[in-house]
């Protein structure tokens, strides 16, 4: 009786919800399952933050509408974070914005600058929203290929002229999910030389940016010449601080960039519960011990999976960065069946790479979301049926 728009009909399936089917289903049937699939931190948020948020909470001042541009010393806290990060300087008021979780930000990003028939340059494997929030906002995704051949970088030379023309936006996201490559200074050099020349949004996705090991630090965007006239970024609490259900993000950069942002959310939320944005601010200004603690639980479990899947005769590079460890299957099938099999015989869920998008295929993806003692039985179950 009622008819999907388009631009909804268009939209790829969202395999995860599948795979979450599959989960529950196999849950439900009392069976023993290790969830390597999801990217949802299996770690509490640190105690000082949820303290900082059962203390806003009960400050009625806190339960009205909450400023869309958000509090100014959230703003602020955001502010002195990346100058300690990175060294960098952001007006508060005009360069940054915070968000409902970073994903809302750049799904809503495109309504901004996409008309129909306009194309975002989407890398392929990649975050879902890239395109759906293209997909969404009347345009197009053209997909830059990220090959094991070229490091899981796109190449900007093979874009044709005619696409070149209608490409408004640029999405890249090192370090990057789900193949957990990163990119040098050459890259993002080249990167924005690129957009420049074509005038062109770059969109920088720096969710996993603390999520370093063997000493990497990754880069943010703005630390390269040129980058400030053609780009924003997008950051999350999520992974940083174990903090992926309470929604809470931001944007910063370009000052237009962030301004033509705020005014789509303006018209589509209300902005971040405030008791929320109290939160995020102990949660920037708090200790770095607990980043550090983090980084080195995921480093262990990294190097208990890469030593397992080695003895399995698998090839795989340990990840400098996120906690997702990318996988060529070693079987002539495709990932989906792959995947069920292993759900099957195994009782592991894994992310199939079609998921991703079409260059995923050949590959599935681990998360490093369980305790190292965890890692080794799957390897044991794994053992078991390969």
């Amino acid at each position: 009786m009622f008819k999907l728009s388009k631009n909804l009909q268009s939209l790829p399936p969202y395999l995860f919800l599948e795979i979450d089917k599959a989960k529950r289903k196999a849950r439900a049937e009392g069976r023993d399952i290790i969830d390597l699939g999801i990217g949802d931190p299996d770690q509490p948020t640190p105690g000082y933050i949820i303290d900082a948020l059962d203390k806003a909470a009960g400050d009625p001042a806190n339960h009205r509408y909450a400023l869309d541009q958000g509090m100014p010393a959230l703003r602020r806290s955001i502010q002195a974070w990346y100058k300690r990060r990175f060294d960098l300087d952001f007006d508060p008021e005009t360069e940054i914005l915070p968000l409902i979780g970073s994903k809302e930000g750049i799904a809503h990003f495109p309504l901004a600058f996409i008309n129909p028939g306009d194309y975002s340059l989407v890398p392929d494997p990649c975050y879902p929203p890239y395109k759906g929030g293209t997909i969404l906002a009347g345009g197009r995704p053209y997909l830059l290929p990220l090959l094991e051949s070229n490091g899981f970088l796109p190449d900007f030379k093979k874009i044709p002229p005619a696409v070149l023309k209608k490409a408004k936006i640029l999405y890249l996201n090192y370090p990057n999910n789900p193949t957990s490559a990163t990119a040098g200074i050459e890259f993002y050099q080249q990167a924005i030389e690129f957009a420049r020349r074509n005038k062109i949004v770059l969109v920088s996705d720096l969710a996993y940016s603390e999520m370093g090991y063997d000493g990497y630090r990754a880069p943010s965007v703005f630390e390269f010449e040129g980058a400030r006239e053609i780009a924003i970024e997008f950051h999350s609490l999520s992974k940083t601080y174990n903090m992926t259900g309470w929604r809470i993000g931001w944007a910063l950069g370009n000052a237009a960039l962030v301004s033509a942002l705020a005014e789509v959310k303006s018209n589509v939320d209300s902005g971040i519960f405030s008791a929320i944005q109290l939160a995020g601010i102990a949660a920037l200004d708090g200790p770095d011990e607990h980043t550090q603690k983090m980084c080195r639980m995921y480093q262990g479990r990294r190097d208990a999976l890469i030593k397992g899947l080695s003895s399995l005769g698998w090839k795989v590079s340990p990840p400098k960065a996120t906690f997702y460890v990318w996988i060529k299957i070693p079987a002539k099938t495709d990932s989906i069946k792959f995947a069920a099999l292993i759900l099957e015989k195994a009782n592991l869920v894994v992310t199939p790479g079609i998921g991703f998008g079409k260059y995923g295929e050949g590959y599935i993806r681990m998360a490093l979301t369980v305790p190292e003692e965890r890692v080794n039985e799957a390897v044991v179950r794994l053992k078991k049926i390969i």
